[in-house]
């Protein structure tokens, strides 16, 4: 059975194990309890931490409850949990998927270190709870005909919960929140049939659908809502309230172990990297045979609360078998959200070495429209697909009247909003043809003027859509707020009373930094002056003094245009002409400070000279980014036949962090095709640092041998 690591061990553990005098180490300790758990001191009964009590108290009540709390998650794993395992399992080609036993067993789970907030909303209790499960539970369950079992379950996580609102009457909580902030761990071993047998890999897939499961329920941005009084609005307490979204730029990561042994005995790894905040998680490509891998990979994630939440990374090797673990790393949300915009290398835990290197941008949430113009500008700028400018909140209440499929049987309905590739469903439920789902749902909108939404009602039992029809995303722009609460949609327009009662919410994405940005780009990219800009120090500085920018003005225009801004040198000049000189290379060059990108367009040849020799040639431009002269950073040019001075107009692209761009050159080549071997007829190499970015000219071509 797999164990947990060492950092996994609960408060109660350690406390415990203190009386058997084992020792607890303060990097283990702050590791666990993050910035604000300060290290007291360790005694004989119990660990000291400023605002973190030891609630006993609260395990007695717990054991009390456990019977009726048997009975009541009893209900939850079958009603809801059976069927999101199903539908897991079904992408595995596991069908039939049903629970035949549900007994939690005597051993309750346990709380362990407790901590109160005081600086929250005047109107709810905010508390984390660690929470650990390591019981006698008794689960069996059926899959493709094959009886099977789960023993020795263990879970370990922090436990967030939220009573809100306050009101003035009994009970004096309108109701109660359950979520875990990140993900919890987990561990279980299986029994029965299936256990015995042991599949290839159905040990991993079943544990990886439990997982993905319980995240669905209640692992933000999924929450578990408890009502507790009919004077609150449902709606109030289950519609999810995101405070704002994380844009992240995995760029690479340097000196990663080795894991594969090769032939000759050289080590190399295939490795990809795992992010994750709460049940949200994005995977990069595998970069085959490389231990200082470049991703250049973004993901965004949506934030309901960031006190406590952990950008998590884990580094996997890809294998055919098995994926070895290469390390992991994670950050705290809060401080990425204080920062507003972040470039940083973090040391991968658990293994001897390894860096991975990220971007993060916090984007805050806007209910003014006009922000939508700036939202779409910075995503042309980024020049990234998939990436969004605003989010989508939907919360599905209720529906009247509906059809029945068959005569003799209610359906099974649920509802479905797609959004492109987007894809979201509520839960069933079960033989109703007025179903009440009181679910919110969140989308990534890419262009709220151009994006329609997507709606269906489906009868689960016979995967027929009963009703379908689609909202246009820009009508939300009429709305005050961005927003409608409950408003009903008729479905059949023969009978009025058949109809769907919903919310949305639009929320406009807002980068805080992003002015500053555009302030800086639009200086970095206009020239008044006359003289060939080659110092790359002081240019900025030396235009700002010339130039003033309206940014809203610029957002206006590229709003408009759908597309990104150009700003051309105010001439081109010969650099650097030798003595060997056979003609020019003429190409412009720019950095992308929010894609770390160098790009390269190389226009074309000029005033090549071919000796004697008047034979039209073959040619293309191969480039390389050095010192590293590598695969990963040659690019070339498609070639161009039959010609003296070939017009290419192509643009590629360098990988290239912002605090290394001036420690780079660019090699570039000019290449004759030829039958049996290809000749480099002319080079030149360009030290970046002593080019002004942007950079619109000609290069000198020539002979010499660097």
């Amino acid at each position: 059975m797999k164990k947990f690591s060492t950092k996994t061990f609960t408060f109660n553990t350690f406390c415990s194990s203190t009386d058997r005098g084992v020792t607890i180490t303060a990097n283990w300790i702050t590791h666990n309890y993050r910035s604000w758990c300060c290290i007291g001191c360790v005694f004989k009964n119990r660990v000291f931490f400023p605002d973190v009590e030891r609630a006993e108290w609260i395990n007695k009540i717990i054991k009390q409850f456990w019977p009726n709390i048997n009975y009541y998650v009893r209900d939850i794993l079958k009603d809801s949990a059976e069927i999101a395992l199903r539908k897991n399992l079904q992408g595995y080609g596991l069908r039939g998927f049903t629970f035949e036993r549900i007994v939690l067993g005597n051993v309750p789970f346990r709380t362990g270190g407790i901590i109160v907030y005081e600086n929250v909303s005047r109107d709810e209790i905010v508390m984390d709870i660690d929470v650990t499960y390591a019981g006698d539970c008794d689960i069996k369950f059926r899959i493709s005909r094959l009886k099977g079992g789960i023993k020795n379950f263990q879970l370990f996580g922090n436990l967030r919960v939220v009573l809100k609102p306050l009101i003035p009457t009994l009970p004096l909580v309108g109701g109660v929140q359950i979520f875990f902030l990140n993900a919890p761990e987990i561990d279980f071993e299986l029994d029965g049939i299936v256990g015995v047998l042991e599949f290839p890999g159905l040990s991993d897939c079943l544990r990886k659908c439990v997982k993905d499961t319980l995240a669905s329920m209640i692992v933000l941005p999924n929450k578990f809502p408890i009502v507790l009084t009919k004077e609150i609005s449902s709606e109030k307490l289950k519609t999810p309230n995101p405070v704002g979204v994380l844009r992240i730029h995995i760029i690479e990561a340097k000196n990663l172990l080795k894991k594969d042994l090769t032939i000759t005995g050289k080590g190399k790894s295939d490795p990809y990297a795992v992010l994750a905040v709460g049940e949200q998680t994005f995977k990069t490509e595998a970069i085959k045979n490389n231990v200082n891998p470049k991703w250049d990979s973004w993901a965004e994630f949506v934030v309901l609360d960031y006190n406590g939440q952990e950008l998590q990374m884990t580094i996997w090797d890809e294998d055919q078998t098995v994926d070895e673990f290469l390390g992991r790393a994670s950050v705290e949300i809060s401080a990425l959200k204080l920062a507003g915009q972040s470039d940083m290398w973090l040391t991968l835990e658990e293994v001897k070495h390894g860096k991975v290197h990220i971007r993060s941008t916090w984007l805050t949430l806007s209910n003014n429209y006009e922000d939508l113009k700036s939202a779409i500008y910075e995503t042309q700028q980024l020049q990234v697909p998939n990436m969004n400018s605003a989010l989508l909140i939907a919360f599905i209440d209720s529906a009247t009247n509906l059809k029945q499929v068959k005569a003799s049987t209610k359906p099974d309905t649920y509802v479905q909003l797609q959004l492109d590739k987007q894809v979201n469903s509520t839960n069933i439920i079960k033989r109703s043809i007025n179903p009440v789902w009181e679910e919110g749902i969140i989308l990534f909108i890419n262009n709220p003027e151009e994006d329609c939404l997507n709606i269906k009602i489906v009868d689960a039992k016979t995967e027929t859509d009963l009703y379908e029809f689609f909202y246009d995303i820009s009508n939300l722009s009429q709305c005050d707020g961005l927003e409608f609460i409950k408003e009903p949609v008729r479905l059949d327009y023969g009978n009025a009373e058949v109809k769907l009662i919903w919310s949305l919410h639009l929320k406009i994405f807002k980068n805080e930094n992003f002015e500053e940005y555009l302030q800086k780009r639009t200086l970095s990219t206009s020239s008044t002056s006359s003289q060939p800009a080659i110092e790359r120090k002081g240019s900025i500085s030396s235009i700002a003094s010339k130039q003033s920018t309206n940014i809203s003005d610029i957002a206006e225009t590229a709003f408009d245009s759908r597309s990104s801004t150009r700003s051309k040198s105010p001439e081109s000049f010969i650099y650097g002409r030798s003595l060997q000189y056979v003609g020019e290379i003429n190409m412009t060059l720019r950095y992308s400070l929010q894609r770390q990108r160098l790009i390269a367009t190389i226009q074309g040849l000029s005033n090549m000279h071919h000796d004697n020799d008047k034979k039209a040639r073959d040619l293309y431009v191969k480039m390389y980014l050095l010192p590293e002269r590598n695969k990963a950073s040659k690019r070339k040019t498609q070639v161009v036949k039959n010609t003296f001075n070939p017009t290419f107009d192509q643009q590629v692209e360098f990988l290239v962090p912002q605090e290394e761009l001036n420690s780079k050159k660019l090699e570039v080549s000019v290449i004759e095709e030829k039958m049996l071997k290809n000749v480099m007829i002319a080079r030149t190499i360009i030290d970046l640092q002593e080019v002004s970015l942007p950079f619109s000219g000609s290069f000198d071509l020539h002979f010499k041998k660097y």
